[in-house]
């Protein structure tokens, strides 16, 4: 499906903070161009969502590898933080990397790291999150889509709730471009329909924040008022669940999610989450990874980006733009697990087993 992404908004911000270089992965000879040196950086922003460690960095290693057998790649993770994925950027200038993929802890305030990059002639392709400043290319899903899916799949669960109900939304960090576009997509569909008793964002994605905002909720509006919850991944999902527990509500309000995490698709079976987004991850990290090697090789990325965005330079730049999947207990086994994201011996544990034959997963 052919998608669109709003123009990024035209801001940069520097950030000068000292901290100590987290550790960057592999090694490599230099060289440029896409030779038998050819050296990638993979820049992660933390280790808080699963999918950064657990999906995208072995799948885009194994893109580049078979892409070209010559390149090594050199991978970092920010763990949150700002300045070091400032560091983080700087130190792969220095060793002479030939391309960056890069997630950004930060849209803004990498932007000024980016436009070293540029300097230095080393292009960067944003991934999963547009981050600011000259980048080559970008690859992510469609933001808004993933809050609409969100948003209608809530609706559906809340039932006769779905029209004047009273929701908690829990959304994602404020300086994460995607977070933006997930809240606009599911206000988009939610704001007519049911009330917002109590929103917050969540910094760092951070699930203990969203377990804390929760319980604030609860004291606000008792527990007893609160018909379905937004949370805009499964990390906010599961700290929002585990606040509800704690006081004691029951039956729990349906909640949203999204990546598809092992633990929420246990969650989705178990009934205690009632739907997450799923992001194919393999098309995410090819078409990252091919776009990172055909920079690395000074080729155009025009024959693998389709589409396109405007940066926030002004600058349209090629893009890949993918279609996000809603996720329910009854479509777990045709997508997960027919895509082989998960078995069903990993999602259906001793204590999952009557659960998952009612949801069909078995075998």
């Amino acid at each position: 499906m052919k998608t669109r992404i709003r123009d990024a908004a035209v801001a940069v911000v520097a950030v000068s903070a000292a901290v100590a270089l987290a550790d960057c992965g592999q090694g490599g000879g230099g060289g440029s161009g896409g030779g038998s040196d050819t050296r990638i950086g993979l820049l992660l922003p933390d280790a808080t969502t699963a999918r950064w460690e657990t999906q995208d960095k072995p799948l885009i290693e194994k893109e580049i590898k078979e892409l070209c057998d010559g390149c090594t790649v050199e991978h970092a993770n920010a763990k949150g933080d700002v300045a070091t994925q400032q560091q983080q950027v700087d130190s792969m200038i220095t060793r002479g990397v030939d391309a960056m993929v890069l997630v950004a802890v930060d849209a803004r305030s990498l932007g000024a790291a980016v436009q070293k990059a540029q300097q230095a002639n080393i292009p960067v392709i944003a991934y999963d999150r547009l981050a600011e400043g000259p980048i080559s290319g970008y690859v992510t899903f469609d933001g808004e889509e993933v809050g609409r899916l969100q948003g209608r799949a809530l609706l559906q669960a809340m039932g006769d709730k779905s029209d004047g109900g009273q929701i908690v939304m829990m959304n994602g960090d404020p300086n994460d471009p995607n977070a933006i576009a997930f809240k606009k997509g599911a206000l988009s569909v939610l704001s007519d329909k049911v009330k917002i008793g109590k929103a917050y964002d969540t910094p760092g994605w951070r699930a203990e924040v969203a377990n804390m905002n929760m319980s604030s909720a609860i004291s606000a509006l008792g527990a007893d008022n609160i018909d379905g919850v937004y949370a805009a991944n499964d990390g906010l999902a599961a700290g929002s669940i585990s606040a509800l527990r704690a006081n004691k509500v029951s039956p729990l309000p349906p909640v949203t999610g999204q990546d598809a995490e092992l633990g929420a698709v246990r969650r989705i079976v178990a009934g205690d989450q009632y739907m997450t987004v799923y992001k194919p991850f393999a098309p995410e990290a090819k078409a990252g990874a091919a776009m990172a090697v055909a920079a690395a090789r000074g080729e155009s990325l025009n024959s693998i980006a389709k589409d396109s965005v405007r940066a926030s330079t002004g600058k349209t730049v090629p893009a890949v733009l993918l279609t996000p999947v809603s996720v329910t207990a009854g479509t777990i086994k045709d997508t997960l697990v027919k895509e082989g994201v998960y078995t069903v011996p990993q999602i259906c544990t001793p204590q999952l087993r009557a659960a998952c034959e009612r949801a069909g997963l078995t075998g």
